[in-house]
Order: C-alpha cells, then sequence, then structure tokens
C-alpha cells in the first residue's frame, strides 16, 4: 500500500514507517546470523571464523549494490511526492536497466578476484578454504540479492514498508529450513549456508516483483518507458554511485580492520565474529531509521515541504538518541548471553573478548543512530557527495585506529576503531545539513513572501 508522507504528523509517520523497516532488517540479518548460528554449532569454530571473516567482503559487494538501487529509487521518491505517475515510472524502467547491467560486472569481478582478496586480508591458513568456498557462493547469487534490495527500495519509495517485510519474513524462515538441510542432513559444510542465503533471497525478490506488478499499477512499466531519458539516468548515477561508494568505502574499511583483527588467530576472529554478528541485531532500529529518513526527506523535497523536512529530522534525532540507547543497554547487559546462541560452550578466552568489543562500541551507538539521520537525510535530498566526504573520512579513521592496535597489539583499540570512525563521518555530515536546511529555508520564505505579496495584489485588484 502506498503511503504519502507529505501529509499528517511526521513523527507518526516515521514511527509507522520504521517499525516494519526495523522487522524486516531483524530478519534480514537472520540470514546471515542463522548461517552463523548453525554453522558455529554443526560444523565448528573454524568454520564459524571462517565465515565471520567474510562478513566485511560481503558488505563490500553487497553494500555497493545497495547503495546503487537505494540512489536509483530516491528520484522514484521524489517524483511519487510530487504526483508525477509517468516520471515515476521512467525511474523505475531506468533503475531496472542499471542494476542489471551493474550486477552483472559487479558478479564477475568478485568472483575473479576473491581468493587475492582473502589473502591479501591475512585470512588464517586454516580457514581461508572454507572462507573462499562460503563467499564464492555469496558471490555468485549477487543477483538474487539486487532483486530484491530493488524492488523493496522501489516500493518503500512509495511508502510501503510493510509489503517487503512479509516476504522478508517468509525468506527468513526458508533459510532456516535450508540451513539445516544442506548442512545437517547434505553435511554441505559453508558452501550449504551460502547456498541457503542466496536461494531465500532471491525467492523474497521474486515474491516482491510478482506482488508489486499485481498490486502498484503505477509502477508496471509499459514500453514507452523503457526509452531511458538521459536526465533522469544521469541524475540517477549521480545519486546512486556516491551512495554505492560511501557503502564501499566504509566496507574497504572494516576490511582493513579485519586484516588487522586476522593477526590475533581464529579464537579473537571467532569471538569478535559473534559479538559484532550481535550487535548488527540490536542495533537494526538506527539503519532503518535511516531508510525513513530518506523516504520521508525526499517525497517531502518533491513536494515543496521544506519545514516539514526540518520538523522530520528534529523527531528522528530524537528517535535516534533513544534507538542507541536501547542497543547500547542490550550489549552490556545481555551481550555475554546472546553471543553464546553463536558458539556452544564458549571458552573463557572467546566470552572475554566478545565481551571487551561489546563494551567499546554498545557506549557509541548513539553516534551511530546520528550518522544514519544526518547521512540518508543528505541522500534523501539529493546530495549524495557530502555523504561520500564523511565515508572518507569514516575509511581514514578506521584505517588509522586499526594500524595503531595492529602495531601495538592491543585488541581494544582495534574494537574502538568503529565508533571513531561514526564520530569523524557524523561531523561533517551534521554541518552539511544544517547549511543546506539554512539555505533551503531562506529560499522557502522568500517564495512564502512572494506568494503573499501576490495575493495582496490580487486581493488590492479585485476591490
Amino acid at each position: 500500500m502506498e503511503r504519502d508522507m507529505t501529509k499528517g504528523s511526521p513523527m507518526k509517520l516515521i514511527l509507522w514507517f520504521t517499525v516494519p523497516l526495523l522487522i524486516g532488517n531483524v530478519f534480514q540479518q537472520l540470514y546471515n546470523m542463522v548461517d552463523t548460528i548453525i554453522v558455529g554449532r554443526y560444523v565448528g569454530v573454524q568454520a564459524l571464523a571462517a565465515v565471520g571473516s567474510t562478513g566485511t567482503i560481503m558488505f563490500l559487494i553487497q553494500g555497493f549494490m545497495l547503495g546503487l538501487t537505494a540512489g536509483f529509487t530516491v528520484l522514484t521518491a521524489q517524483r511519487f511526492g510530487a504526483g508525477d505517475v509517468e516520471g515515476m515510472k521512467k525511474t523505475v524502467a531506468s533503475a531496472y536497466v542499471l542494476s542489471i547491467v551493474i550486477t552483472i560486472v559487479i558478479t564477475a569481478l568478485s568472483m575473479i578476484g576473491m581468493r587475492p582478496l582473502l589473502e591479501l586480508m591475512n585470512t588464517p591458513e586454516d580457514i581461508i578454504q572454507d572462507a573462499y568456498d562460503y563467499i564464492i557462493v555469496i558471490c555468485a547469487g549477487t543477483g538474487a540479492v539486487v532483486l530484491y534490495n530493488l524492488l523493496a527500495s522501489i516500493m518503500r519509495a512509495v511508502g510501503d514498508s510493510k509489503t517487503p517485510l512479509y516476504f522478508l519474513i517468509i525468506s527468513a524462515v526458508l533459510n532456516i529450513f535450508l540451513d539445516l538441510l544442506f548442512i545437517i542432513v547434505f553435511y554441505m559444510g559453508v558452501k550449504g549456508a551460502a547456498y541457503a542465503t542466496i536461494l531465500s533471497q532471491g525467492i523474497a525478490g521474486v515474491l516482491c516483483l510478482i506482488y508489486m506488478l499485481k498490486k502498484f499499477p503505477n509502477l508496471r512499466i509499459h514500453r514507452e518507458h523503457w526509452r531511458l531519458d538521459k536526465n533522469c539516468v544521469r541524475y540517477q548515477i549521480s545519486l546512486g554511485l556516491p551512495m554505492a561508494l560511501q557503502f564501499s568505502i566504509t566496507a574497504v574499511g572494516a576490511i582493513i580492520l579485519q586484516s588487522a583483527l586476522n593477526v590475533f588467530g581464529s579464537t579473537v576472529v571467532a569471538a569478535y565474529t559473534a559479538a559484532n554478528k550481535m550487535e548488527q541485531l540490536v542495533v537494526q532500529a538506527l539503519p532503518s531509521l535511516g531508510v525513513t529518513v530518506s523516504t520521508f526527506c525526499a517525497q517531502n523535497l518533491g513536494a515543496g515541504h521544506i519545514p516539514r523536512i526540518k520538523e522530520g529530522i528534529k523527531k528522528s534525532v530524537m528517535l535516534a538518541f533513544i534507538f542507541g540507547f536501547f542497543a547500547m543497554a542490550t550489549m552490556l547487559l545481555a551481550g555475554n548471553w546472546l553471543v553464546r546462541l553463536f558458539i556452544t560452550d564458549p571458552t573463557d578466552e572467546i566470552l572475554h573478548y566478545a565481551g571487551i568489543y561489546l563494551v567499546a562500541n554498545g557506549i557509541f551507538e548513539w553516534i551511530l543512530g546520528l550518522l544514519f539521520v544526518y547521512r540518508n537525510a543528505l541522500q534523501g535530498m539529493g546530495r549524495g557527495v557530502v555523504p561520500l566526504i564523511a565515508g572518507g573520512c569514516e575509511l581514514f579513521a578506521r584505517v588509522v585506529v586499526a594500524f595503531v592496535g595492529k602495531g601495538i597489539g592491543s585488541y581494544m583499540v582495534i574494537c574502538l576503531a568503529s565508533p571513531f570512525a561514526w564520530l569523524c563521518a557524523t561531523i561533517p555530515l551534521m554541518f552539511a545539513y544544517y547549511r543546506l536546511m539554512k539555505d533551503f529555508m531562506k529560499r522557502w520564505n522568500e517564495r512564502l513572501a512572494e506568494r503573499e505579496q501576490e495575493q495582496l495584489l490580487a486581493d488590492a485588484d479585485s476591490c
């Protein structure tokens, strides 16, 4: 169902839009979490470390494609807010074409370069083969991931955050079943977990496509819409590419961080992996809020409601603090218990290293919340350059801290790399947002004054 975010209470709209996204993101995390739990319990700690060591690579590839698809559909949300149905259909058609072409290229490049990348990351010898077996299947299935994310992003652009959730829940349940089938029954090891993930994601994408074609007449593409408009394509690339690069820059920093972590051995990698997976689950309200902010800003910018954008961001910042505090409390109070989901009878050493990570990151989750709000606000308003620059700041900060931690042999310092990177990215985003809103409000007030003057003149003439 379409939802117009240019009318009604911003706080109510943001919450109602965010909740399905939150539930959906939690189920999205279940893909990798279930892989991790079942692999850790039924294949072994080394297999768990192997799957965990590929997490940053998955983020690099899938994050790049997620950024592209999200960027391609910002214009769809703006056209929806402006009530331009034909323009909206053109943006959807060009998003399809661009996504197909780029998916083919990325899939080929990632499969060719995967083994050298794992070696470059100092992946321990005792887990590198399992890591390669897992990630190469994920790379081959990139198209399935793109299919779901693109269609889900299109539906969210027109205000429907619930339907993608329903199909994702079905997919997550199927993923659990396939994990158990491939790993426990067919003894496929880490490859089985990867196949289960890709098959489940692909089914979610197909379900989204069928539903969208039947229930969204405004999104049905006809022959004339396939004629790509140069201006539309140029604008989509100008938004999608910076968002994709921003994801990639973050992923590159995470890969460098992972390479520094790998030096500490497979036990530390397993502890870090379990704690990181647990963190990814409890912070899902923050990226969910970010997606909502992007859609809210895009629709209202298309409708010309600048003061409404300003009000919505104030409410979103408040929610970011609330969600960040919840994540912190969960990580600090229940972290070690949740880590046990991933590893059967973990040693005291594993719990110790996992606990260090949870404390070092948990107390700074509110900064991550602000990062998502301001970055997505700028992207939703078509400003992709500053988030890309902020991503560069994030990369630099994460790399510096990772190398310092590796150099002095401090696991604690490596765990602090991400919070420091969040801070370095959030500061320029905040400055850019408030400067942009100042300019927008100035122009909006000028137009309002002009309209009032025109109305006064019209009233005078009528007298």
